[in-house]
């Protein structure tokens, strides 16, 4: 199969990264990479811009890799209690899934990570302290960790006893004619 080189403009998966010289064939490249702006051919011109691709793709990863370094540190930092529906020989009705683990994320430490990052071998189903983690970069991965509680704990309850002498009275609805 006849085969050309081209240099690509972004990341595309299976294929390579930004600024990347790559092999493909060449109906691939001719109907839907240089249409699409996804890549241009290697040419003289072409060559002296992939430098400045380069360029923009290492300070690209560095910026994602500062962000990805705070996510971790503020999920590091956090602590979250999960409550879970349990019967009465403390088996779990539910589970803590990665979705659930990722919108908790999103509302109380700000950091939008996706469900396929964390790292569960299975929901779980347990009550207690867990440790999981998080892979956010390549090069980082966050440790956190929560703790499930039953909902039918016993919660304590303060009764408000009413004071010596005072009488209490259930007032009537008043009636209609």
């Amino acid at each position: 199969m006849p085969s050309t080189q081209i240099i690509l403009t972004e990341n595309i998966p299976g294929l390579g990264a930004e600024a990347d010289v790559v092999k493909v064939r060449r109906g691939f490249a001719r109907n839907f990479l240089l249409p699409q702006g996804k890549a241009y051919e290697v040419t003289k011109s072409s060559m002296r811009k992939l430098d400045m691709l380069k360029a923009k793709r290492a300070e690209r990863e560095a910026k994602e890799l500062n962000e990805a370094e705070e996510i971790a540190r503020r999920i590091g930092k956090s602590k979250m209690i999960f409550t879970l529906e349990t019967g009465e020989t403390g088996k779990a009705f539910g589970s803590v899934t990665a979705n659930d683990i990722a919108m908790r994320l999103k509302n109380e430490v700000g950091a939008e990570v996706e469900r396929h990052r964390i790292v569960l071998e299975h929901p779980i189903k347990s009550t207690g302290e867990h440790e999981i983690s998080i892979k956010l970069h390549a090069d980082v991965t966050a440790t956190m960790k929560f703790t499930v509680k039953s909902a039918s704990e016993p919660k304590p309850e303060v009764e408000e006893a009413p004071e010596a002498g005072s009488r209490t009275r259930t007032a009537r609805p008043p009636q209609r004619k």
